[in-house]
This record gives C-alpha cells, structure tokens and sequence, in this order.
C-alpha cells in the first residue's frame, strides 16, 4: 500500500511543479506564446486535483482541522487558479487564429494578466502546503 502513496504524492508533487513553473514563467514573460502551454497545463492541473483529492482520502478523511482548513484554503486557491486559466488564458488563445493584429494584441495582453493572477493563486497554494509541514 506504500506504493500507492509513493506514486500518488510524486504525481501530485510532479503535475503541480510543473502547473505552476509554467504558469509562473509565462507571468513573468508574456512574450513566451501563453497559447502552446494551456492545454498541457490544464492537464497538471487535472492531475493535481485528482492526486490531491487521492491524497486527501488517504491522509485526512473526514477529520477538519487546523492542518486542513489550511489546506483547504490553498484547494480553493488552486480551483481558482484553473479557472483564472481558463477564462483568461483558454478562450482567448482559442480566438488568436485568424485574428487581425490589433485584436490579436489585446488577447495576448488580456492572457498575460491572466497567467499573472493565476501565478499569484498558485502562489498562495504553495505556500499553504509549505505551511501545514510546519504544524
């Protein structure tokens, strides 16, 4: 059963490392194309939440406490994080094709502020997750 707990928490540690490297470095460079990096974050992005949800079950169940309103602040900060990327940065990227140069301007612009908002949502997860290690 070890295993299973080795495998779920290196996915989880991997898929999140990964969601938020990209969209940490897409925040801090728009010129970087947003639109080549959405669909593979969106996927981490799934693979956190069902490693995160595996996780729960195995480590927390049904207890709440201090550890896990914690926690469950960083989730809710993770949720919106993913739908920041998918407003902000999934349809606008889904619009870029055949748009004039203009149009195609404000899209890029309007995709960089949300990389920006979603890298500061994964921000605080992160810290959230740093901080129950302390408990």
């Amino acid at each position: 059963m070890q295993y299973v707990y080795i495998v779920a928490i290196a996915l989880h540690v991997m898929a999140g490392v990964f969601w938020a490297g990209t969209t940490i470095t897409l925040a801090r460079d728009p010129d970087i194309r947003a639109e080549r990096f959405i669909q593979p974050q969106m996927g981490a992005a799934g693979m956190v939440f069902l490693t995160g949800a595996l996780l729960w079950y195995f480590f927390h169940g049904a207890y709440f406490g201090s550890t896990e309103m914690v926690l469950a602040l960083g989730i809710l900060a993770a949720f919106a994080a993913a739908g920041v990327l998918g407003a902000m940065v999934r349809a606008p990227s889904r619009r870029l094709a055949g748009a004039n140069a203009e149009t195609e301007t404000q899209l890029r612009a309007r995709m960089a502020i949300g990389e920006r908002i979603a890298a500061w949502l994964l921000v605080v997860t992160v810290l959230c997750m740093a901080t129950v290690r302390m408990f």
